[in-house]
């Protein structure tokens, strides 16, 4: 997930030149991105009837959402492949959007040429005006059956910018971000029933 900027730890990181060496990352607060949360989703009978579309369509109109990037890949019953990619980006938005990525990855590998490296090559991978890479259609279609479709999707949530910002001037920091689906519960429940019959 690519989050909005966090205040770094104090000491030799904590300097402009740390969080961005080569100038590619945006400082500039009001174009940090929002959360970004990448959503897999599988289609067993693919039934497309521009439903999803509009609803995407309504979300990003609200500004509720921005589609960072989308792969749709079908396979029919024959085995062949099509696949539709999509993204709401510029061409110099999804090269900073890697920038970012990359510089992230970056430092949690090592130090600042580690972060300098992975902006380059994350912006590099953006230059396509995607950030899912097109080769990933073919490792998709070799996992799914013939007759299905699956999904791919990078979402920034848009209306958690306000909300952070807020939180980060007060002075706040992340200490967990998760997303709590109703299996999550179940899992609990059955974690619990577990644990009082053993």
């Amino acid at each position: 997930m690519i989050e909005g900027r966090r205040p770094l730890a104090r000491g030799a990181m904590a300097n402009r030149e740390a969080e961005d060496p080569v100038g590619i990352v945006s400082t500039d607060e009001a174009t940090m991105p929002g959360p970004v949360q990448m959503l897999v989703i599988g289609f067993a009978e693919p039934n497309f009837t521009g439903e999803i579309l509009a609803e995407l369509q309504r979300l990003k109109d609200a500004d509720v959402i921005r589609l960072v990037d989308l792969l749709v890949v079908a396979k029919d019953e024959d085995g062949d492949v099509t696949s539709v990619q999509t993204s709401d980006l510029s061409t110099d938005e999804a090269m900073e959007y890697g920038a970012m990525a990359g510089a992230l990855i970056g430092l949690g590998t090592g130090g600042p040429d580690d972060v300098e490296a992975g902006a380059l090559v994350g912006a590099a991978a953006g230059e396509d005006g995607h950030l899912i890479d097109q080769g990933d259609v073919w490792f998709v279609a070799d996992t799914i059956p013939e007759g299905t479709a699956a999904a791919i999707a990078l979402i920034e949530h848009r209306w958690a910018i306000p909300l952070r910002d807020s939180i980060v001037g007060a002075g706040g920091i992340a200490l967990a971000d998760r997303w709590i689906h109703p299996a999550d519960l179940v899992a609990v429940g059955l974690a619990a029933a577990g644990a009082e019959t053993a």
